[in-house]
């Protein structure tokens, strides 16, 4: 049974992430052609962008909600205390998910479409901002008393670190949605996004190289850990294969390949993930809560993965299938002009 306190914990840890990881990837480029879609020079060109999206983007969010209720499932305590301590930015990006989900629906059948476009576009826009600041603070940890309860004040969370992080994860979105709208669109419009990936690219690269130097200078704990045997070894692969990767994605846009930038952004994503989850591991409330001290009971535990073990490859295979039937390019009239 001691075993299983141990063991339990770290595999709900490990779903968690895989929860956010495709969710973040999913509504990442989602979020990421909502935020390029103020950019758009035409109603017609802005109409694609929006097309590209309109048969994937309610299954995408479907990853947050589960994220959600898996997190008040298995770790209550983390769950109650995450959401005091970063109310705010949860509260910004779920009105702007509101927003950008209202606007989609009305868009389609509003004869001044202006409105309903700028709605979108900002929608997305606060989404990612209330999801980049939520992530610093997190990354910046949260102030709990010995009960694991919050005790710190409604800003804790802004930071200037917290700008960063911000700043650099709407910029890895609009990356991902460049990426994405490469494979979706041709022609001019698609010339377009080849320009925004490698501009979101090197924006991307500056960010993460000041959040990677930054992290150990200013968080005492992820300095304890990133310099530390074995895991040092790690820390010190995890630059170098972004590097490499950054390299291998700006060679693709430059060569005008349609679909490697994508598969090396959710490459990039993916790394930044592995070091992000090796930073915090074993905590769930950083950096004080670990998962052992939040999880919920064993029998709830074992009970939670009976259920989810059937439910996640139901909805993996729902996702694969729905982009195997929307494959392909979006064009309107007019294309390209």
């Amino acid at each position: 049974m001691e075993s299983l306190e141990y063991f339990l914990p770290q595999v709900w840890f490990v779903i968690l992430a895989l929860f956010l990881f495709l969710y973040v990837m999913l509504d990442g480029f989602d979020l990421g052609v909502g935020i390029l879609s103020l950019t758009a020079s035409t109603e017609e060109r802005r109409g694609i962008l929006m097309t590209s999206l309109s048969n994937v983007w309610d299954a995408n969010e479907t990853w947050l909600v589960l994220m959600g209720g898996a997190l008040f499932g298995a770790f209550p305590l983390a769950y109650g205390t995450i959401l005091q301590a970063l109310y705010i930015p949860i509260m910004i990006m779920l009105f702007g998910l509101i927003f950008r989900a209202v606007a989609f629906e009305f868009r389609e059948h509003s004869s001044n479409k202006f409105v309903w476009n700028l709605a979108f576009g900002i929608g997305s826009l606060f989404a990612a901002i209330g999801q980049g600041f939520a992530l610093g603070g997190v990354i910046e940890g949260i102030a709990v008393d010995a009960s694991g309860h919050f005790i710190g004040g409604n800003w804790d969370w802004l930071s200037w670190q917290t700008v960063l992080v911000a700043l650099t994860l709407i910029q890895g979105y609009v990356l991902i949605g460049s990426t994405y709208l490469i494979n979706k669109t041709e022609g001019d419009l698609q010339e377009i996004h080849f320009s925004t990936a490698k501009l979101a690219a090197y924006t991307t690269l500056v960010g993460a190289v000041l959040i990677t130097i930054t992290t150990p200078i200013f968080y005492v704990t992820a300095r304890a850990r990133l310099f530390s045997a074995p895991l040092v070894y790690i820390f010190a692969l995890i630059p170098i294969l972004g590097v490499l990767l950054i390299s291998l994605l700006i060679k693709s846009i430059n060569e005008r390949r349609e679909t490697r930038p994508f598969v090396w952004t959710i490459l990039l994503f993916l790394l930044t993930f592995l070091g992000l989850g090796l930073i915090v591991f074993p905590y769930i409330i950083p950096t004080e809560i670990t998962i052992y001290e939040a999880a919920a009971a064993p029998s709830s535990l074992v009970f939670m993965i009976v259920f989810i073990g059937f439910l996640i490859p139901i909805m993996l295979a729902y996702n694969i299938y729905q982009y195997i039937v929307f494959n392909g390019k979006v064009a309107g009239e007019g294309y390209g002009d």
